[in-house]
């Protein structure tokens, strides 16, 4: 998977891909073993999943969120030294 929260490689951490295997292999079986697009189909079926599975999503959502935010802050102060 490709986002923040499944970074290593495409898999995420071993307690990323607990939560979100038997959701995997329950909505999104036709895309194993593409790690990016059992992510995508996750991803589609939001409101499927389940609630340890959502909060992975959840989780990296909000660390996604808080880099744009950081990024947004540097870029502004580089803007205001020019």
């Amino acid at each position: 998977m490709a986002s923040a929260a499944f970074a290593q490689e495409g898999r995420g951490t071993a307690e990323q891909r607990a939560a979100c295997a038997p959701d995997a292999f329950r909505l999104c079986i036709g895309y194993i073993p593409d790690p990016t697009g059992v992510e995508a189909c996750l991803r589609q079926r939001r409101s499927d999943l389940s609630e340890a599975c959502g909060a992975v999503f959840d989780q990296a959502a909000a660390a996604a969120a808080s880099i744009r935010t950081m990024e947004a802050r540097r870029h502004r102060g580089a803007k205001d030294e020019d």
